[in-house]
């Protein structure tokens, strides 16, 4: 048979195919949230050691416990802790970690998610995290799993200066090294938008060298100033948080998944005179308006949900005597499980030890 017969037989058998193929589209919503905001990420990072820096612990898992009430899983938050006051032998209170005097809430609890603790917290694994070079074995929990629909919240508290924050006393990341580590995330499109928080005396240096798009930034000091604390326990002899955290805190508290609240209202929770110091707002990189972005944009979780007043069937059982397509037009009646023949699988199987 000749060769060019044979070609245009094979042709035409796969052209219906092709065809096909080349007709499927993605759902029109599905396309327009791939291109835009789809989930959220927090990186919380407390770079201090000793007792006398419990309220750097206590910020950072203040911070966590909102972020984690207001729908962010732990397998999406990044928790750094450099010193674990729940387990200092100077803590009266073993395994706890208050952020009031009144010690309302432990905010330590009992689901907390360490991703990087002790000598861990360093320079060097904080830069591999948020630019994805992390080294080889290392836990899909300590990775940063973020794509171009990720908004993530960078949360810092340490000691600090102009243009730098120490980690554990014994090195620092500096403004610049800070400032191309965001923008190696921006060119790996590892984030849709980014909003970095840091409490530490002269916290806005920290943000003064960034030059990648979508970052809206806030600081507890302006350059010059010291960030201060709250108030005592005297039951532990320490401060146990920060002013500017306390007051971003007392405003997340009011915060419910389904608030109105923007992050422009944030973004003055703490003014000069509770504040002491002069809170730093960078916001010539953010190409929206604060005041209508939703708070939980990046505090909260992104929950694309379809309301439907009619019933849906999410499990297939084993269907005794009825199938599939004959369940599916009696629940579309408006019909219970009640009324349907239907075996569920036991939670608990005591039979099998009978």
């Amino acid at each position: 048979m000749d060769i060019k017969l044979i070609f245009q037989v094979v042709l035409l058998l796969f052209y219906p195919l092709t065809c096909l193929c080349n007709d499927i589209e993605l759902p029109t919503k599905y396309v327009e949230n791939s291109a835009g905001h789809t989930n959220n990420w927090a990186v919380l990072v407390d770079t201090s050691r000793f007792w006398f820096n419990y309220r750097h612990v206590a910020n950072v898992l203040s911070i966590y416990r909102s972020v984690k009430r207001l729908g962010i899983p732990d397998s999406q938050i990044i928790l750094m802790i450099a010193e674990d006051m729940a387990c200092n032998p100077r803590n009266p209170r073993p395994a706890t970690v208050f952020n009031n005097v009144n010690q309302h809430i432990n905010v330590y609890g009992d689901d907390v998610e360490v991703d990087y603790r002790g000598y861990e917290v360093t320079v060097e694994n904080f830069v591999r995290l948020l630019t994805g070079r992390v080294q080889n074995g290392t836990a899909r929990s300590k990775k940063l799993l973020t794509d171009p629909g990720s908004n993530v919240l960078i949360y810092l508290t340490g000691h600090g200066g102009e243009g730098f924050l120490k980690f554990q006393d014994s090195e620092e990341i500096t403004s610049q090294e800070l400032a191309d580590a965001i923008e190696q995330m921006w060119q790996k499109q590892r984030y849709h938008e980014l909003f970095f928080m840091i409490d530490t005396c002269q916290a806005a240096s920290m943000y003064e060298k960034f030059y990648s798009p979508n970052i809206l930034a806030v600081a507890s000091s302006l350059v010059g100033e010291d960030s201060l604390s709250h108030h005592v326990d005297p039951a532990i002899g320490v401060y146990i948080i920060d002013r500017y955290t306390y007051y971003a805190l007392e405003f997340l508290e009011k915060v419910q998944p389904n608030s109105k609240a923007t992050m422009g209202e944030f973004l003055t929770v703490c003014p000069k005179r509770v504040c002491i110091s002069t809170v730093g707002i960078r916001r010539d990189l953010y190409p929206k308006d604060p005041n209508s972005v939703p708070i939980t944009n990046f505090f909260g979780s992104v929950r694309p949900i379809e309301i439907t007043s009619q019933v849906v069937n999410v499990s297939l059982p084993l269907i005794m005597e009825e199938t599939e397509s004959d369940v599916v037009v009696k629940l579309q009646k408006g019909l219970t499980y009640n009324d349907l023949k239907i075996k569920f699988n036991e939670q608990f199987p005591t039979n099998l030890f009978k």
